[in-house]
Order: structure tokens, then sequence, then C-alpha cells
């Protein structure tokens, strides 16, 4: 017997959702975000190190390892703990980046380098904690949450470069202007790391249409909602749920190999964003008009094209759907290794933005297609799993590309 779950239509709460959810997608990649927006400043003071690449490669080991442990065991852990830890392990984080720079006085050497980099080690397990838990709770709610939430995430990339193009002009003719711009950007940021924490914990499951939805992934048998239901005043009753419970789930193996097609374009996508950003726009595409500010706006222009585009699939006649199509955009975008080479090197800056902005646009764009059309046909417990190994592909092609992205430096006269 299946049982017909329909949104009541005196639901309330949609779009308070939608935008806590946006929040929560801001939270989830503001640290990282704001870490890739002020490579200015840490090329200044690590210059010998690489910061952009260095950073993005001890950051995605911890991710990917943190998300696979997870994912495997994701029908044990409490998702509540679990998105609660990785808010509050940002926000931390993001405070002790602040700390760290306040100490030192903004001084190089191998000292403050090394305890950046195991800020940004907290910053991929507190990625992997919340990316992968939101992910999958909201994998079997409203399609509308889960874009949201990417809109979110691509809001982060877009509002960490305004914020740092306006402290970089604020402070720019100022003495230590560039390490000022950077302190005031770091304390906004970790506002918003707290703001996301309060969200999550008091205001977004008490709302009906949050109640609901975890109430029905209950009844068909999930177990990681009941610490988000006890929170929202909704008690289970376990001895109930095994009874309701419907026909066994499908396993994550046998929902990876069903979907290994989505899973495999969520790779690819990232493996090719990555090879070429940040890293080889900071330090690839030579010297412009636009001198010291060349960098930051390009990041600027790949971020807020990638918010733009995941709103793109709001419109039904403009959302890939097609697994094949999907696949032969995706593939398609390769092409884009060959064009920002030749661009770097015969190019003037505004080929290079025009490509930089194509490469936002198409990232965001089919990251939501593929998010919101592969938990489509399953049960809430299954919606939740999948969406845990989407993630795993997800940064596993984060992890890939950012290799990658030192085959750049090869050739290059300062080597490493």
């Amino acid at each position: 017997m299946t049982v017909d779950y329909e949104i009541p239509a005196r639901l309330q709460g949609k779009f308070k959702a939608m935008a806590v959810c946006w929040v929560l997608g801001l939270g989830s990649l503001l640290a990282w975000s704001s870490m890739l927006t002020i490579g200015d400043y840490y090329n200044n003071l690590f210059k010998k190190y690489h910061p952009t690449r260095a950073l993005t490669l001890v950051y995605q080991p911890f991710a990917f390892t943190t998300i696979a442990i997870l994912a495997y065991n994701e029908a044990k852990v409490n998702t509540r703990r679990r998105n609660l830890a990785g808010y509050i392990l940002f926000f931390i984080s993001t405070l002790s980046l602040l700390l760290l720079d306040l100490v030192t006085s903004g001084g190089g050497g191998i000292g403050p380098f090394l305890g950046i980099c195991s800020i940004v080690a907290c910053f991929g397990v507190a990625d992997a904690l919340v990316q992968g838990g939101v992910v999958g709770d909201l994998s079997f709610m409203c399609p509308e949450f889960i874009q949201s939430f990417l809109g979110g995430l691509a809001a982060a990339g877009a509002l960490t470069s305004g914020l740092r193009l306006l402290t970089k002009a604020a402070f720019e003719k100022s003495h230590d202007g560039l390490r000022k711009g950077v302190i005031l950007f770091l304390a906004i940021c970790t506002f918003f790391e707290l703001l996301c924490v309060l969200l999550y914990a008091y205001i977004f499951p008490k709302l009906p249409i949050v109640k609901y939805f975890r109430s029905k992934a209950a009844s068909e048998g999930s177990k990681t909602v009941s610490a988000d239901l006890a929170a929202a005043g909704i008690q289970t009753n376990p001895d109930q749920a095994e009874e309701a419970k419907q026909p066994e789930r499908l396993s994550t193996k046998q929902l990876f190999f069903q979907n290994i097609d989505y899973a495999l374009d969520l790779f690819l996508i990232y493996v090719l964003t990555l090879s070429i950003f940040p890293g080889f726009l900071y330090e690839n595409t030579g010297e412009h008009k636009l001198g010291a500010w060349y960098a930051l706006v390009l990041i600027a222009s790949y971020n807020v094209w990638d918010l733009i585009s995941r709103y793109i699939p709001l419109m039904e006649c403009m959302k890939l759907e097609s697994r094949k199509g999907l696949m032969i955009a995706i593939l398609s975008r390769f092409l884009l290794v060959p064009a920002f080479y030749f661009t770097a090197k015969y190019g003037d800056q505004g080929w290079m933005i025009m490509l930089t902005s194509f490469l936002g646009l198409t990232n965001g764009y089919l990251t939501v297609c593929v998010l919101t059309v592969a938990p489509k046909g399953f049960k809430g417990p299954e919606q939740n799993a999948l969406g845990n190994v989407l993630v795993v592909s997800l940064l596993a092609g984060i992890f890939a590309g950012v290799a990658l992205d030192w085959l750049w430096l090869i050739g290059k006269k300062d080597g490493f």
C-alpha cells in the first residue's frame, strides 16, 4: 500500500522556508568563498607558497573524506546534530581566521601560513557536514527548497566578491589598506555564519511546511529526522514508525548505480570548474589595464553569473531534464580548457572576462538541473541518501579539479 502525499493548500511557510534555505546556502559556502576572495591578500603575504592553490588543496581532502564517511553511514546520522555542528564549526573557524590575523598583525611566514592551513582544514570538515546534510535533508522536500539552497551557495561567491571590491576600494589609499579591508570583510562573514546557526537551530525546524515533509519522511522509515521533529515539538514513536515503514528502501550502493550518470555529471562539472577557478584566474592570466583589480573582477564575474544561472531552471521551459542532454552539455564544457589557455596567452582582458562569466553561467545552471532532477521518483529516505551520494561526487570533482589546477604551473618561470 502506497500513500499519496500532497502538500496541503493551507500549509504555511513555503516562501519563508525558501528564504531560510537561501541564507543556509549562503552560510555553507561563505567561509570558503571568503578565503578565495581575499586571495590577493594572501598572495602578497605568502607568495612563494602559492596560497590560492595550496589552501584549496588542503581544504578538499578533509571535505571529501568526511563526506564519504558520512554518506556511507547516512541512515544512522542525526541530521540536526550534523548540520548544527557544521554551521558552528564554520562560525568558529571564520572567527579564528580573523583572530589569527589580528594576533600576528598581518605577518607572513610559515607559522601563520600553517595556522591558516589548519583553519582551512576545519572549513573542509564543516563543508562536508553541512552540504551533504542539508542537500540530503532538502532532497525530500520541495524542489524549490534545494534550488534556493543552491542559489544561496552561488550568492556566497557573489556577495563576498561585492564586499571585497567595496572594502578594497574603501581602504585602498589608507595605510595598510589591504589588510584593513580584509579584517572588515572577515568580521562581516563571521556575523553571517552566526546567523545561520540561529536560523537552523530555532527557525527552520518550526516552519509548518518543513514539519510536514519531515513527518512524511519519518512515516516512510527515515530515522535521521527525529531530532528535527523533536525540536519542532513533534515526538515520534519508534515502534509505530517501524510498523508504518514502507517496503525496504534501496541501499546507497543501489542508488549510486541507478544514478551513476548524475553522479558523473556533477563530478565532471566541478573537475572542469576547479581546474580553472580560482587558481588559474589569480596566477595565470597575466597583467592587464585593470592591474591589481583584474583578478578580483574575474572572480566577481564568475560568481555573479554562477548566481544568476541558478535561477534560470525556475522557468520550466529553460530547465534541462534529459539525462543524455545533461551529459552532452557537461562534456562540451571541456572545450573551455583550450579556450582559456589561448585567451590567457593571446587575448585581452575583455575576452577573459567573457569566458570566466560563461564558466560561472554553465556551472550554476547545470548544477541546479542535476540536483533538482535526480531525486524525483524516490521515497524520502532514499532521496536523503541520494543527496549525500551526489554531494560526494561533487566534492570528488572539486578535489580532482583542484589537483589538476596545478598543471597550469608547468612551464611557468618561477616554478613552485
